[in-house]
């Protein structure tokens, strides 16, 4: 087994997918964004890809005009052999691509496409989005123009559930409902009979005949692209759990945030990749040596001694370092779960990250 990294910059370095994941608010997609920067400033041909279907990337890289499902070059960052682009996941154009992709010619795909069911679950059934991320993903890191995919994922605790979206796709594939609704397609049928089947007749009344013809004539449309599906599945699964792709967890000095980051931290571990790194957010800066207690000793003195002015500031100097204690309390359990991952700290910032001049700030942070 190769030996883990010791910074977050040797993860970067050796990888070519990397996935930060984190609650919402803990800066998630401005480090996302600092480290496909850095990046690119190293030589790396990176693309950012943000999951999130708010606007947070385009903000952060101060892109006015927004982000699309094709990936967009930053031409204000470039180097020696490097570039930095970006773009947002538009799950159903995915899918849509994914269709063609694998359809057995241009009839096949059409009638897939204009489905009104294929329609309705496109962008919307649960798992589709999860599924379409990995997908584009696999396909990003397949493209010869990048060498770095940086993902952004939203900010939920099913942030990570694209890790088991292939999978879920391939159980589907083996279920017994789905391969009863293409039974009528494979044995020459190409009309499921709804009136003559019991079963059918029971769903047709509770979510309409029309929906349930639907979506037999999706399924049957499916006919002969599962092959594709299931190998792509796959692929994109391998990919995820291979040495290639790094997780980061993001999270401020919050409880909240490091619970989440906790059970994130948890379930990597659990579905096998583990942590690579750990970026804690707006940590309070450290002031000097000493802690809380003995600035407040100093405060004290110099009060008794009729210093003023300097008692307030030895005070105030108590209150931040006793703020940055709490804070090192509160991240303790997200150290141990992190175990021997790298940990990057960047300090509370005067304003928030809307440019790229802001992007190189934290991401001197990060690496510097």
């Amino acid at each position: 087994m190769t030996a883990r990294p010791a910074r977050l910059v040797d993860v970067v370095d050796r990888t070519s997918v990397l996935v930060c994941c984190g609650s919402g608010g803990v800066g998630k997609t401005t480090t996302a964004a600092a480290i496909g920067f850095d990046a690119a400033l190293r030589g790396r041909r990176a693309v950012v890809v943000t999951i999130d279907p708010a606007k947070r990337l385009a903000d952060a890289l101060g892109l006015g005009g927004g982000l699309t499902n094709d990936p967009a070059p930053i031409d204000a960052v470039s180097s020696p052999g490097g570039e930095l682009w970006a773009m947002m996941l538009d799950t159903r154009t995915t899918f849509d691509a994914l269709v063609r992709r694998h359809a057995a010619d241009d009839e096949q795909a059409e009638r897939i496409l204009a489905n009104p069911f294929y329609r309705n679950i496109a962008g919307a059934l649960s798992g589709t989005q999860e599924y379409m991320a990995a997908e584009k993903l696999y396909e990003l890191h397949a493209d010869e123009r990048f060498d770095l995919v940086v993902v952004d994922t939203p900010p939920t605790r099913n942030a990570l559930d694209f890790l088991d979206a292939p999978g879920r796709l391939t159980r589907f594939l083996d279920h017994r409902l789905y391969r009863w609704l293409m039974a009528p397609a494979r044995g020459g049928m190409r009309v499921l009979n709804v009136a003559a089947q019991p079963v059918l007749r029971t769903i047709g009344k509770i979510i309409g005949g029309e929906v349930l013809a639907d979506a037999i004539a999706f399924f049957q449309a499916f006919d002969g692209m599962e092959a594709g599906f299931r190998d792509r599945a796959d692929q994109v699964m391998a990919l995820l759990h291979s040495e290639e792709t790094a997780y980061v967890i993001v999270a401020s000095a919050r409880h909240d945030t490091v619970e989440e980051a906790v059970f994130f931290a948890r379930k990597l571990a659990d579905d096998g990749p583990g942590v690579s790194a750990v970026v804690l957010n707006r940590l309070q800066p450290s002031f000097g040596e000493g802690s809380s207690i003995s600035a407040a000793e100093a405060a004290a003195e110099a009060g008794a001694r009729g210093e003023l002015d300097l008692a307030a500031l030895w005070s105030n100097l108590a209150e931040l370092r006793l703020q940055a204690e709490r804070e090192a309390a509160t991240i303790v359990e997200l150290l141990e779960v992190a175990d021997e991952a790298p940990i990057a700290r960047v300090p509370l910032r005067a304003d928030d990250v809307h440019d790229l001049d802001g992007i190189a700030s934290v991401a001197a942070d990060l690496f510097g």
